[in-house]
């Protein structure tokens, strides 16, 4: 494993906001993680993180999402550089130390944080998004929280049609489905982050697809 770790997750990686109507862990801000490193984490083989920040963007006791599940951040230490060591870069998914430091991105002014991780249990957004046995009050209420988010879009009215996109193109690239939809591709992953807090699509490796309950809610209009 190289330094490709430790880059801006692809789109795979869902850092969004709550979901309408349903409980989700306390979180602020969120290490960005590769779906190899979130899943390390999952397994126990990763505990650590280093970035470059400007400020510390996560806290002790904080937990963010990833594509494998909830992260904790059990410690957060600002460090120098030279310090890590062959077995911090083990412990972060890397070859070597050469690897971590080449990974880092911000100013080369900025510190460098070593952050402690570990497995927080399953996404509970999973749960939500394989239940497709929905009530006529789910669909009710999955229909007003569409709604809701084509009501504040500036660009009017999209859920829908992004929806009927994805369950027609599973597993097709966010610049693809962009394209197709006429948007740039960073404002449909944001999109589709909204939709994914709302239990009907899922991540997959490459693109997306909908979730159970997505595809039920579909089959109801």
């Amino acid at each position: 494993m190289g330094h490709d770790l430790f880059r801006r997750a692809p789109e795979e990686y869902d850092h969004d906001r709550p979901s309408e109507g349903h409980h989700r862990p306390e979180r602020r801000a969120g290490v960005m993680l590769t779906r190899v490193v979130a899943e390390g984490v999952a397994r126990g083989d990763v505990t650590l993180a280093f970035r470059r920040w400007a400020t510390s963007r996560v806290f002790a006791g904080g937990t963010f999402l990833s594509v494998a599940g909830v992260i904790v951040v059990d410690a957060v230490e600002r460090i120098d550089p030279a310090t890590i060591t062959a077995e911090d870069a083990r412990a972060a998914g890397a070859r070597g130390v050469e690897d971590v430091v080449a990974a880092l991105r911000g100013g080369p002014g900025d510190p460098v944080f070593r952050i402690t991780l570990s497995y927080g249990g399953p996404d509970p957004r999973d749960a939500i998004a394989a239940d497709a046995a929905l009530t006529s009050d789910d669909v009710a209420r999955i229909a007003g929280a569409l709604d809701r988010l084509d009501a504040r879009s500036t660009r009017g009215a999209w859920t829908r049609e992004t929806l009927r996109l994805i369950e027609g193109n599973p597993g097709t690239r966010a610049v693809d489905l962009a394209g197709t939809l006429g948007v740039e591709k960073d404002t449909l992953k944001r999109d589709i982050r909204k939709l994914k807090a709302l239990g009907l699509t899922l991540s997959l490796d490459t693109g997306y697809a909908l979730s159970p309950r997505g595809a039920a809610w579909l089959r109801t209009r």
